[in-house]
């Protein structure tokens, strides 16, 4: 066959350990012999980070705005065992962090369910969808340690620099310990409820948001002011379609999307999504089975995984040891990516490739062939699942397509 080509490339931003070596499987043994894979390339690995001083992550969320569609492989986000590992010069923001608040907007993650995968939570038999919005908090936070006698304050000033209020965060009269100042904007906040609204519809769910306003009674409770108010515009078609919006604490939203039936978005600020949808992942299959996408305001779409870099396995790789990492979400990554490529250039040959590569993966996968984290979990009668290496399982994939 001819391959598939594509009218414009998408921002490619390779990544870290075992998840940069699946991204080089994935590209070799299921895109590039189907499509002639265009992409505007940067390299994400923590190595080139440090040595562009991390310019790259900017450059590279600079052309996903520009292009208008990006996938990105997992990166490390270096803590102090990593500066030294890697003899870094410091250690560097999360790329994520940065890539979503250059290009603001939301991160919808939702879980890939296939036959025979049983959540752990027995009563979840519609998919949760987890809305994280991508900006602020503690990500853009600035932080400090306060030594014994000192005294910190929370001060605004005017536009020309002038104080106009100052409130005590604490006395350090008795100790040393530490402050963290977080922000957020409400035009961000805006444009996180529009995208929510606008994915419920898009996906015929209802929409459920969970904050701590009875104690931030300025900073959550700002979140669910801009919510109600903007939530007005799309009432009248909620109602009309049988959705709704509900807001209420985030320990009460806990506690009924456990006992729920699944079924809905969960709306989440920055900190409870990056947490809720690991565990929302995990509790339908694995990290591996979650596709993740931010999308900004004015309609930009970066595609990931929405797990790490699987450090285990990349040190047995290096060993020259067969590992079995599970790569379906780092196809998802590409197949969303392709897909919207595909739609926005108006060529549905991309987008009809891409449904049936995720096809082939989940027929695979549930007719017994998988890789090891799955296993526990798979249950169909009359099929004993069989463990794959990735790359076995990667050419499973590529012999169905």
């Amino acid at each position: 066959m001819a391959k598939i080509s594509m009218r414009t490339p998408v921002v490619e931003m390779d990544g870290d350990e075992m998840t940069r070596v699946m991204w080089g499987w994935i590209k070799d043994i299921l895109l590039k012999p189907f499509i002639d894979l265009k992409t505007e390339y940067y390299d994400l690995g923590l190595v080139n980070r440090d040595a562009t001083c991390d310019g790259v992550t900017e450059q590279a969320a600079l052309a996903a705005k520009r292009l208008g569609v990006a996938v990105k492989c997992a990166t490390i986000t270096p803590n102090a065992q990593r500066v030294e590992e890697y003899k870094l010069k410091k250690a560097w923001a999360s790329p994520n962090g940065t890539i979503r608040r250059i290009m603001d907007g939301t991160v919808f993650r939702s879980p890939i369910t296939v036959k025979g995968i049983r959540p752990y939570i027995p009563g979840w038999k519609k998919p949760i969808a987890i809305a994280r919005h991508a900006y602020g908090d503690i990500y853009n936070a600035v932080e400090d340690r306060v030594e014994k006698g000192g005294k910190a304050y929370l001060v605004v000033c005017d536009s020309e620099g002038r104080q106009i209020k100052s409130s005590l965060i604490h006395d350090f009269a008795d100790g040393e310990g530490i402050i963290q100042g977080v922000h957020n904007l409400d035009k961000s906040i805006a444009a996180f409820a529009e995208s929510c609204f606008n994915y419920g519809l898009e996906n015929n769910l209802p929409v459920w948001m969970g904050a701590k306003d009875t104690i931030s009674k300025t900073y959550d409770h700002r979140f669910k002011d801009i919510f109600n108010e903007i939530y007005e515009k799309y009432r009248a078609e909620y109602e009309k379609r049988g959705l709704y919006f509900m807001y209420t604490l985030i320990d009460d939203v806990v506690a009924r999307v456990i006992r729920s039936d699944g079924g809905m978005l969960w709306v989440c600020k920055n900190y409870d999504g990056d947490v809720m949808s690991d565990m929302v992942a995990t509790a339908y299959g694995s990290l591996g089975m979650m596709s993740s996408v931010l999308v900004s305001p004015d309609g930009k779409y970066e595609y990931e995984a929405a797990h790490g870099t699987v450090t285990r396995h990349y040190y047995r790789h290096l060993k020259g040891e067969s590992t079995s990492t599970n790569p379906v979400a780092t196809i998802w990554a590409w197949t969303g990516a392709l897909k919207k490529r595909g739609e926005l250039d108006g060529d549905e040959k991309l987008p009809q490739f891409c449904r049936k590569l995720e096809k082939s993966t989940l027929q695979l996968i549930s007719s017994g062939y998988m890789t090891g984290d799955l296993i526990p979990m798979f249950k169909r009668r009359g099929v004993q699942p069989v463990t794959l290496t990735t790359r076995e399982f990667l050419n499973k994939i590529a012999e169905k397509l």
